[in-house]
């Protein structure tokens, strides 16, 4: 038994050094100066800010229809080359008329021979040959038979098919012979000069769009590429889903350049400049309870020295452009914003700065994949 108690007394002991051993270190090591957080920060600064609001949007033709036939008929010829411009009025297709200019012809005899009877009566009632009643269904017989001149000859000028306006002509797959039917595509007609983008924006900002406003317009399929345009046209009602209206813009497009149908992306030109005080927006984080950033600030420490320390202070936000945001109070120019690193900063936190790989803070940041 008493070698029983003095083995246990002995394991309580060894466990009992051990832990106290632990915490002792755990001690000193709380105790003992703390290396300090490694962040990067900026100072904060006024600058120029253009207010703009940007959208994604669709080109749209000036004018763009799909050229078809009105009446059916055999295609005879084609005057006009896929892909060049053609001018208003000016023929594309030619469809078989020799039919309809054979009854054009009968039908001018028939009114030719009208009139004449209808002159001949006239000379006969001076004479009172004949009645008022037989010059007066001469006349309505003439009448009528004029009308047919003119109908035919409609139909007649139908079967040449004209440019209704000046545009570029796309790709079309009729061929001479080849029988069209009421409504058959020809070809695409399309004005390119100038040319429309139409985008949404948000409800909220329907106050900082007006017709004349300056328009930048990008695209993808023309890089490094910047048109300018103007806000010709606002819709008059917002899509009750989206919450967003849609606005029209006119840019002119003189080397055809932009093509119906391209994405693109319209930034709008809204008010005068402003002033602002930005910082990068990963020095600021968004709470349930505000917003805050951190910034370093100058204290000494217990030997007197001066080391910097991580102060979290509340901030008002702006608006944001590209990495940048502007804070509207709570920041003054000059304050060094620690821009990276605040997940391990408390308020008092000692912090090295290290710029060497520092976030983004560009105006109009492009993406890395150009």
């Amino acid at each position: 038994m008493l070698i029983m108690l003095g083995a246990v007394l002995v394991i309580v002991l060894i466990i009992g050094g051990t832990k106290f051993v632990q915490i002792s270190r755990q001690i000193a090591y709380a105790k003992a100066p703390q290396p300090p957080a490694v962040v990067t920060a900026a100072p904060a600064r006024f600058t120029d800010w253009q207010p703009v609001v940007s959208a994604v949007g669709s080109m749209k033709a000036f004018r763009g229809v799909d050229v078809t036939t009105e009446i059916g008929g055999i295609v005879r010829s084609i005057t006009f080359k896929s892909g060049e411009d053609v001018s208003a009025g000016e023929p594309l297709v030619q469809l078989n008329a020799d039919t309809d200019v054979a009854q054009l012809h009968s039908q001018e005899a028939t009114a030719d021979q009208a009139a004449t009877v209808l002159n001949r009566d006239k000379a006969q009632l001076e004479a009172n040959a004949v009645s008022q009643a037989q010059v007066d269904a001469d006349e309505a017989d003439w009448k009528s038979k004029r009308a047919a001149v003119e109908q035919q000859r409609a139909l007649v000028a139908k079967k040449s098919i004209t440019a209704p306006f000046g545009g570029r002509i796309g790709i079309t797959t009729v061929n001479p012979g080849q029988y069209l039917n009421p409504g058959d595509k020809i070809a695409t007609l399309t004005t390119l000069d100038p040319i429309y983008i139409d985008f949404n924006v948000p409800q909220d900002q329907k106050s900082e769009i007006a017709k004349g406003q300056a328009v930048s317009v990008s695209t993808d399929a023309v890089p490094g590429q910047t048109f300018r345009g103007m806000v010709t046209a606002i819709d008059t009602k917002v899509d009750p889903t989206t919450r967003s209206l849609t606005v029209e813009a006119t840019v002119p497009n003189p080397n055809r350049l932009l093509l119906p149908g391209m994405f693109a992306r319209a930034v709008v030109i809204s008010g005068s400049a402003q002033h602002y005080l930005t910082v990068p927006q990963t020095a600021v984080t968004y709470n349930p309870y505000g917003t805050t950033m951190f910034v370093a600030v100058k204290k000494k420490n217990a030997k007197g020295l001066d080391v910097l320390t991580a102060q979290q202070t509340f901030v008002r936000a702006g608006a944001t452009r590209g990495d940048q945001v502007a804070i509207l109070s709570g920041l003054k120019e000059g304050d060094l914003v620690i821009t990276s690193g605040q997940m391990k900063l408390n308020n008092g936190t000692s912090v090295a700065i290290d710029n060497s790989n520092p976030p983004a803070n560009e105006a109009s940041p492009t993406p890395q994949e150009r």
